[in-house]
């Protein structure tokens, strides 16, 4: 297994400790009958591992596990308003750790830290250690995501180009001109809307933490999207962003050769293969670095279950996200092309093991980073950093500020938040 580079803020905690008191709330005499549970999900029938791990689930005990979805986009604001509304929904799909460090603050997840010193988590343990709140854990840990570069087989072969293989920025940027239609329909390359294409990769590769108001180190990649926007190489962020596009469509429609996204969407990608609802013959590599020949570094995220505190049938609850953060349940993801948190040596080769998945040793060592950096520590003011640097994120590229402008205005909006 490949390090994991944690940076985790621990003063979050004291004002959880001094406000909430202890957080244990495991299930009482009068729970409901458990032959169903919910379970908030989000855009469910185009997320593989949700439907896989609930009919396993269901097949093990007998227990039926219903979703309650929601959009992507809108999970987080809409999970929040549930709970404040004492939304009893019994397992809670935590989508980044920010959100997890909201939900644990305001005490409406069930205290895990006992029950996880029973069970077997080594084989995860770097991604439990993310969800440690000091000393304190709320949710089980079932998937682990981190950035690879995905490129388009035949795109390739058409222009004569060798497939991309540890590839430089720069490189990448060449590339990029290169395999473009100049049509404005063909782009060498798709950077997807998220701040995180810019400003998580920037930081991990250049030993930075997201949360501390220092940025300057983002100017170069702000300048490589910029650049590669003004000569066509992939579509401009304000087009993209005002029409909506989806990542899967840029890259399974062929209109983008290469495109750098998490390992969440091989399954995304398996699965529609499999429906024919895409031909695209794909392969993937390690995500650009700064410099040839350095070891490779890239940012991730883990995704985790928790129980709610407000749910009538926690001994149910409790049973599946034990059974989802397992080996049994990480065979189940392996299984649709979803990387667990829970790996060994025999569930990655399940994983490459599935039909239409890429066996080249170039993709193999792209599944095996040398260094995965957190992309977003837990930290108290968090949610107010995320806002700013997504603000700031959206004036650079649609080209209201320059990139110096924008990381400056960062830092001193950042460091005027922490005061």
């Amino acid at each position: 297994m490949k390090r994991w580079k944690k940076m985790m803020i621990g003063s979050i905690v004291l004002g959880m400790s001094l406000v909430f008191g202890a957080c244990g709330n495991q299930e009482d005499s009068s729970e409901e009958s458990a032959n169903e549970i919910t379970v908030s999900t989000w855009n469910y029938e185009t997320t593989p591992e949700f439907k896989a791990l609930f009919e396993a689930f269901e097949k093990k005990t007998g227990i039926k596990v219903k979703a309650v979805d929601i959009a992507s986009d809108d999970y987080d604001t809409k999970l929040t308003t549930m709970l404040s509304s004492g939304d009893t929904t019994d397992v809670l799909t935590m989508k980044n750790l920010l959100s997890y460090s909201n939900y644990a603050l305001r005490d409406q997840l069930v205290d895990q830290t006992e029950r996880i010193r029973e069970l077997d988590t080594d084989a995860a343990e770097e991604t439990y250690e993310m969800y440690d709140i000091d000393g304190k854990t709320y949710a089980l840990p079932y998937r682990t995501d981190f950035w690879v570069l995905y490129y388009n087989k035949k795109m390739f072969d058409d222009a004569g180009i060798e497939y991309p293989k540890n590839l430089t920025w720069d490189e990448y940027e060449d590339l990029a001109k290169k395999l473009s239609k100049n049509d404005g329909q063909v782009y060498g390359a798709y950077q997807h809307i998220w701040r995180s294409t810019i400003q998580a990769i920037a930081a991990a590769q250049n030993e930075a933490n997201l949360v501390e108001p220092d940025y300057q180190y983002m100017t170069d990649y702000y300048d490589r999207a910029l650049r590669m926007q003004k000569e066509g190489a992939q579509m401009d962020f304000g087009t993209a962003k005002s029409t909506k596009v989806t990542y899967q469509s840029q890259f399974e429609e062929q209109k983008a050769a290469m495109m750098y996204m998490g390992t969440w969407y091989m399954a995304g990608i398996l699965a529609n293969k499999e429906a024919s609802k895409t031909e695209v013959e794909w392969g993937i590599t390690a995500i650009p670095q700064k410099k040839k020949g350095e070891s490779v570094t890239t940012f991730g995220s883990p995704t985790a279950f928790a129980v709610n505190k407000n749910s009538k049938k926690q001994k149910a609850a409790q049973e599946f996200i034990e059974f989802a953060a397992s080996e049994e349940g990480a065979k189940v993801l392996a299984g649709v092309g979803v990387v667990p948190s829970y790996r060994t040596d025999e569930i990655d080769q399940l994983y490459f093991n599935l039909a239409g998945m890429p066996t080249d040793e170039i993709s193999k060592k792209a599944f095996s980073p040398d260094e995965i950096k957190l992309e977003f520590p837990i930290d108290t003011y968090g949610p107010a950093i995320d806002k700013i640097l997504q603000e700031e994120y959206d004036l650079v590229l649609v080209g209201d500020e320059t990139p110096e402008k924008g990381t400056v205005n960062m830092e001193k909006r950042v460091a005027a938040e922490k005061e």
